[in-house]
């Protein structure tokens, strides 16, 4: 059998962002797969743009890329106590392609940020963004990194036993609810 498709989607653009480090810490300790991570660097949604454009490529190519993975990793950052307009943005647009690429997808959401509450609201909501797509989203272990600047260490690995701990047992999970 071969590896499996993994897709991370950061919630943050940065390169070096926290929630970019957790979705391929994720990747690290999901085992042997094929990772992509997700580019959500995407046009606005505009509801004229679509009517006079169409699906620009990269929704597309991101819409094509949910629906060829086995399962997908979510991280998000909390701004203003909910997720990145980023992230909304991108689904928003993945939601108006054709088929249904989330329907009956594995998916593990996580949240990094600067918080002591290391983003819990903002996935919160998230879950709740995810509802209409109908994908089998995990409801547990939940990651919510706090304090997520000081968490990483120079290679980009958790370096608390204790998230590192959450997100096995999550990458666990995620795994086995591919072969379901």
């Amino acid at each position: 059998m071969s590896d499996p498709a993994l897709l991370g989607l950061s919630g943050a653009l940065r390169r070096a962002s926290a929630n970019r480090k957790l979705i391929r810490e994720a990747a690290r300790l999901f085992g042997a797969a094929t990772f992509t991570e997700a580019d959500l660097d995407l046009p606005l949604y505009h509801g004229d743009v679509e009517e006079a454009e169409g699906i620009p490529a990269p929704v597309q190519r991101l819409a094509e890329q949910i629906a060829q993975a086995d399962a997908v990793v979510i991280s998000t950052p909390e701004y203003n106590k909910g997720p990145s307009g980023v992230l909304k943005n991108a689904l928003d647009w993945v939601s108006r392609t054709e088929g249904k690429p989330w329907a009956d997808k594995p998916v593990a959401v996580m949240s990094a940020a600067a918080g002591r509450a290391g983003g819990e609201r903002a996935q919160m909501v998230l879950r709740g963004f995810m509802v209409p797509f109908q994908p089998r989203l995990l409801s547990e272990p939940e990651l919510h990194l706090a304090d997520c600047r000081n968490q990483f260490d120079a290679d980009g690995r958790l370096i608390s036993e204790q998230y590192t701990r959450t997100l096995q047992a999550l990458m666990n999970k995620l795994r086995a609810e591919i072969g379901r």
